[in-house]
């Protein structure tokens, strides 16, 4: 069996590669439960906290059931849970939803550490992977290619998504109640019902995100699970422009930045590489900056959203 070495510095790009597919699933899923949710006027910052809580509650339902899709349908339903209580209480005249959004992240964050200590040391069964990498000898090639079944249905939820908003009378629902409140009422629409039933949607997206994380990669439940992956999906939603078809290639483009220094050590650089774990950061401060500017920064967002107010 070859090993890292055989193939030396092509091993980077290699890396890169099934480094991107892993750590991008979490931002795929986050990125279009808040896609979702803000495309309907709303935006929930409390996915962070969803996140968490969903990592959690899925680790513990799969260690109790002896099955890792459990895990992961009882993470969705807490996700669930979390946005009906985020867009009931947003419902309300003078509730700000970021104020309310920063509450659920701390609420779901402490919840899930309160809750999680009897499971940071029990293993859970891990979701499967298809090992689409089986035609070569090499490691790295069969490590790369191993693709967990939730990147591949999040691939397809994006690109399904993007076919509702564009294409069904649900689409067009939600796209109204975004851009326009009155609008909406005018057309005979319920907008509060229709973004509670969006950031519902969006909570179990953002749940589904965090059962990957505890239950494939990195494949543990611990209190550092997320390192604000939630928060930083946000940012990722702003530069893909609302769109989930450009949510997909943004949550790629974060997991190859994530996966930049593990890529570095695999091949031997064992100086330096450690400052490349910043760079999922680094490039959310970047793409903020980027998209601040006047003339492009609300390009394409809802109007209904705070941050166009």
């Amino acid at each position: 069996m070859s090993t890292s070495a055989d193939i030396g510095l092509w091993g980077v790009p290699l890396a890169i590669l099934g480094g991107a597919i892993r750590v991008s699933t979490p931002f795929l899923f986050v990125s279009l439960g808040e896609c979702l949710t803000e495309r309907s006027g709303r935006i929930n910052l409390g996915l962070e906290g969803t996140l968490v809580f969903g990592a959690m509650a899925g680790y513990a339902i799969a260690f109790q059931t002896g099955s890792a899709w459990a895990g992961v349908l009882a993470a969705a339903l807490a996700g669930t849970v979390f946005g009906l209580f985020h867009g009931w209480i947003c419902k309300f005249r003078g509730v700000n939803d970021i104020a309310i959004g920063i509450a659920m992240m701390l609420l779901g964050s402490g919840l899930a550490f309160f809750f999680g200590k009897p499971y940071i040391q029990p293993v859970a069964p891990d979701l499967p992977a298809i090992p689409l990498g089986w035609w070569s000898d090499v490691t790295q090639v069969q490590a790369a290619l191993q693709i967990n079944v939730l990147f591949l249905i999040g691939a397809a939820f994006s690109v399904a998504l993007w076919w509702v908003f564009k294409s069904t009378r649900v689409g067009l629902t939600i796209r109204v109640v975004g851009d326009s409140t009155d609008a909406a009422r005018a057309m005979g629409l319920n907008p509060d019902l229709v973004r509670l039933l969006a950031t519902a949607a969006g909570g179990a997206l953002a749940g589904v995100g965090g059962a990957y994380l505890s239950l494939y990669y990195p494949g543990s439940w611990n209190e550092g699970v997320s390192s604000g992956q939630g928060l930083m999906a946000v940012a990722l939603v702003i530069f893909a422009r609302w769109n989930p078809v450009y949510c997909f290639w943004a949550a790629l483009l974060f997991g190859g930045a994530g996966a930049l220094g593990p890529a570095l050590q695999s091949v031997g650089v064992s100086q330096g590489y450690y400052l490349f774990y910043a760079a999922p950061y680094v490039l959310t401060l970047g793409l903020l900056i980027a998209t601040s500017s006047p003339n492009r920064a609300l390009e394409g967002a809802p109007g209904e959203l705070s941050i166009t107010k």
